[in-house]
């Protein structure tokens, strides 16, 4: 093959990788560090200064919004629980519940997001019910606890998504306008 073409192969293949990453991303699966390896394998294939290529800079970019969609799509379920009075037990639990609750829901609920989004949200709405009330508080406080605690983990996952999409757009910007 000629190294046009290869280049060529490259690039199609990295596209198709980066849209499986924002896909996982948005079943609550780790698309946004897929997104980072495929840059980061393509930069290495690709010879610096070739036509569609990606730099370190660019890498670098790419690791910090994937770290930055990491902590808003965890912590903004536990800033729920926290802002309607929670203890650090309930924003534990709700983490934890979110993750499993992502699980159970994308086998339970068997349509592609609706599943994985419905689930980590009420994982996330039962870890904080039951750390609120294993910490003794009242049904009325555990369940406006739980209630922010699944708006939250709502939001967080939109806000990875939107990074996701972010970082998408990143890539094809730095492999196209070169």
């Amino acid at each position: 093959m000629t190294e046009s073409v290869l280049q060529l192969l490259y690039f199609a293949t990295m596209v198709t990788m980066v849209a499986v990453g924002w896909f996982c991303t948005v079943l609550a699966l780790p698309g946004t560090w897929m997104i980072l390896a495929t840059a980061a394998v393509y930069a290495w294939l690709t010879p610096d200064g070739a036509r569609w290529d990606i730099s370190m800079e660019v890498l670098g970019v790419l690791l910090g919004l994937a770290l930055v969609g990491e902590v808003l799509e965890t912590l903004w379920s536990a800033a729920g629980v926290k802002k309607q009075g929670g203890s650090r037990r309930g924003a534990v639990l709700a983490i934890v519940g979110s993750l499993i609750g992502a699980v159970v829901g994308t086998g339970a609920i068997p349509i592609p997001v609706v599943g994985t989004l419905a689930g980590a949200c009420a994982g996330a709405m039962l870890g904080a019910i039951l750390g609120e009330s294993w910490k003794g508080r009242d049904l009325d406080h555990a369940l406006r606890v739980g209630n922010a605690a699944a708006w939250g983990r709502l939001v967080g996952s939109l806000a990875k998504i939107c990074v996701a999409s972010i970082m998408v757009g990143v890539v094809l910007a730095s492999a196209l306008l070169r």
